[in-house]
């Protein structure tokens, strides 16, 4: 099994490319399956989630080449298998969004109950609850989903109880395809939903209110293929600013969106970084100061991403003073406090919701485990400044949403080695 090592103290300094949107470009892998003619997707990350995807698309019976660029083409005219197996769901949840589309374009499908990170419960009730609204009947046994409608979905209104990403992925999916007009209310408004939604407007979908609580999606009889490029990965962006920040280093990311992460931009200036932005590049500079400590509430999208708190926990971990960060979104998202304190962090938790972080101004590198995807990161962040060396085992979690992390952690000057065994 991989590991990192990390030898801490250098601070990061110079440019780095952002990779495509890791939660952008699987749900757009599983819309691929309502189109009738060949998709092309360019800006695709390597990564081990995406693999998966292509891995169950494949198993489905759609055509996939993927060429030595990472553009992704998709022909899913001759699907001969509406199921999702347990085996290929069971580590990435993402991949529960193919329900959508083959409930819209084949008319029943039967998917594994989704796996993925083990940060609580995230019940797919409001996927099923939407879907029911919009005609399908809906079954769940055995541990899988099982969905059937007779003819198309019908277009109707539905309001989600809670805000849901990948419900409203879903829904919109399947509305695409679906009779008549659907009005969905409290929807997601983060912009891997407006990039999902572009993608679906590009192949012939009619589709209003993208980023907003409200989105109206006027159903059209079939969507054809096109070409279409991934936005930038708002989270790697964050992720490599926050690192850059703890390290008292300095940074410009290229091909990325300032707009997408203003909420994350505001609390990093918040502790003491010099920012600059253009219109696809982002310049942070700590002209060698110590950040300062900051409170984080994570809230859905404008606030502050729950996919960027482990990160800036993190980095207040070494910061000036003391903070409060407290997580809205998810349960057990604490997960990575305990690795944290084998650094040396001083953190308290004050329930599983929140947690109090002491700035030290050293940690001390040792051997630490992986624990969820953004999680790892956070192990990374504080094994950059930590003095001495520090060993990151399990790291198929950070696979799973960083393209090339040692190559581009290495651009930063850090001095970072993966190993086997």
């Amino acid at each position: 099994m991989d590991k990192l090592i990390i030898t801490g103290g250098r601070r990061l300094d110079g440019t780095l490319r952002i990779s495509g949107a890791k939660n952008s470009a699987l749900p757009i892998l599983a819309g691929t399956l309502l189109a009738e003619d060949t998709v092309t997707l360019s800006g695709v990350p390597h990564l081990r989630d995406v693999t998966t995807m292509i891995g169950l698309l494949s198993a489905m019976g759609a055509d996939i080449v993927v060429d030595e660029k990472m553009r992704v083409q998709v022909s899913s005219s001759a699907l001969d298998q509406l199921e999702a197996p347990y085996e290929l769901v069971k580590t990435m949840r993402a991949s529960f969004v193919v329900f959508g589309p083959l409930l819209a374009r084949h008319g029943r499908a039967r998917v594994s109950l989704p796996g993925g990170c083990a940060i609580g419960a995230r019940p797919v009730d409001q996927h099923l609850k939407g879907l029911e609204a919009l005609g399908a009947t809906i079954s769940v046994e055995d541990g899988y989903v099982n969905g059937e409608v007779s003819g198309r979905l019908r277009g109707s209104d539905f309001e989600f109880d809670l805000v849901t990403v990948g419900g409203t992925q879903n829904l919109l999916m399947a509305a695409t395809l679906a009779q008549g007009t659907t009005r969905l209310r409290n929807c997601a408004c983060e912009p891997e939903i407006v990039d999902l939604g572009n993608f679906f407007i590009a192949m012939g979908a009619k589709i209003k209110g993208l980023g907003t609580p409200n989105i109206e999606v006027e159903g059209v009889e079939r969507l054809s293929g096109c070409s279409y490029e991934i936005m930038p990965d708002r989270v790697e962006t964050g992720t490599y600013l926050i690192a850059a920040a703890a390290s008292r280093g300095r940074v410009k990311l290229v091909r990325t969106d300032p707009q997408a992460l203003i909420a994350v931009i505001d609390k990093l200036i918040e502790s003491g970084a010099e920012i600059r932005c253009g219109e696809d590049w982002i310049e942070l500079d700590m002209h060698g100061k110590r950040p300062k400590a900051v409170d984080i509430d994570t809230a859905p999208y404008p606030g502050f991403p729950t996919d960027m708190q482990a990160q800036y926990l993190a980095m207040n971990a070494v910061a000036e003073g003391s903070s409060t960060v407290t997580e809205t979104i998810f349960e057990n998202r604490f997960m990575h406090v305990q690795e944290l304190s084998r650094l040396g962090a001083k953190i308290d938790l004050l329930g599983p919701s929140q947690v109090n972080v002491h700035g030290v101004s050293r940690l001390t590198g040792a051997p630490v485990m992986a624990t969820d995807l953004r999680a790892s990161f956070s192990l990374v962040v504080a094994a950059l400044v930590a003095q001495g060396e520090t060993r990151i085992d399990r790291i198929y979690h950070i696979d799973r949403g960083y393209e090339t992390i040692e190559e581009k952690l290495r651009q930063l000057g850090a001095d970072v080695r993966r190993v086997s065994g």
